[in-house]
């Protein structure tokens, strides 16, 4: 390991020391919600660490929503258990991003995904495989991606031209960003085995013919994230030429989050995530077939 490495992984360690102690006021009682923490200098002092990592642990804490107002200039405060702004869907690109992130701590990853483009998931891995390159973050030992996106043969409904719905140059582009995107997202992950960053990494993506109008995305087998497509009209340019077509929008759909795992809320959050599975699994395993990445 590089002297640059070491010093990220000692960045790392030092943050997660700080954020694992704080956690654990908060876990204990001991920082109730609404309590606000010691100023960044005070905390600075107490753990012998630069500001720099007091930022980072602060941040941490944050995504995992224990903390509120941070970054606004006075101390961060204790999130309450059921703020509203936790409880409440996020956009797909931010609420996808923070999710994954949590996941890539485990030792084994694994990530199941039915979505249109696979556009939405690329970006929201773009910042944990960045820190995982950079050793800013432990990598996992293994990554097993299985990844679920429209046949490049399959007739959908959706997209369409409005003025000629049997024009087929609104699918022609749909599966041009399939590709595009799918390609990026293959070579984002399998790039980490190559680098020797992850020892085992598994990407497969199959194509369905189905048009899917919701995105799902089940982390770990604990845990489920669920948006709706809205079915927009909207203007694309296509081979230089502009198109008016009933399209399906993603990114900044609400995204509906899940757990089986300790953040449960009731029962009903596990049987979601265990029907989500299921249902993944048998499209997977039945009309789904190897989808040609075109390398």
């Amino acid at each position: 390991m590089s002297e640059d490495q070491h010093a990220a992984a000692g960045g790392r360690i030092a943050r997660d020391h700080v954020a694992d102690a704080l956690r654990a006021r908060i876990d204990s009682g001991e920082l109730q919600p609404g309590d606000s923490l010691p100023t960044q200098k005070a905390l600075m002092a107490e753990f012998g660490v630069e500001r720099g990592v007091v930022r980072k642990a602060l941040e941490l804490l944050k995504r995992e929503r224990l903390l509120a107002d941070v970054g606004r200039g006075s101390p961060p405060t204790v999130a309450g258990p059921r703020a509203a702004d936790a409880d409440a869907p996020r956009a797909a690109g931010v609420e996808l991003a923070d999710r994954i992130e949590l996941a890539f701590q485990a030792t084994h990853v694994t990530l199941d995904a039915l979505n249109l483009t696979t556009e939405t998931l690329t970006h929201a891995l773009a910042h944990t495989v960045m820190g995982i390159a950079t050793g800013e973050r432990r990598a996992p030992e293994s990554i097993t991606a299985r990844i679920l996106v429209p046949s490049p043969d399959a007739h959908l409904a959706i997209p369409q031209l409005i003025s000629d719905t049997s024009d087929p140059r609104p699918l022609q582009r749909l599966r041009d960003l399939v590709d595009l995107h799918a390609r990026s997202l293959d070579h984002t992950l399998r790039n980490l085995r190559e680098r020797g960053l992850v020892p085992e990494v598994s990407v497969e993506i199959r194509g369905m013919p189905l048009t899917p109008t919701s995105k799902l995305y089940v982390l770990n087998g604990t845990e489920a994230l669920m948006g709706y497509y809205r079915v927009l009209r909207r203007e694309v340019e296509y081979r230089n030429e502009l198109m008016a077509i009933h399209d399906v929008l993603g990114l900044n759909a609400p995204l509906f989050h899940y757990s089986a795992g300790p953040d449960s809320r009731d029962h009903h959050d596990a049987a979601y995530v265990e029907h989500s599975l299921m249902w993944f699994e048998s499209l997977w395993s039945s009309i789904a077939v190897p989808y040609p990445l075109g390398y």
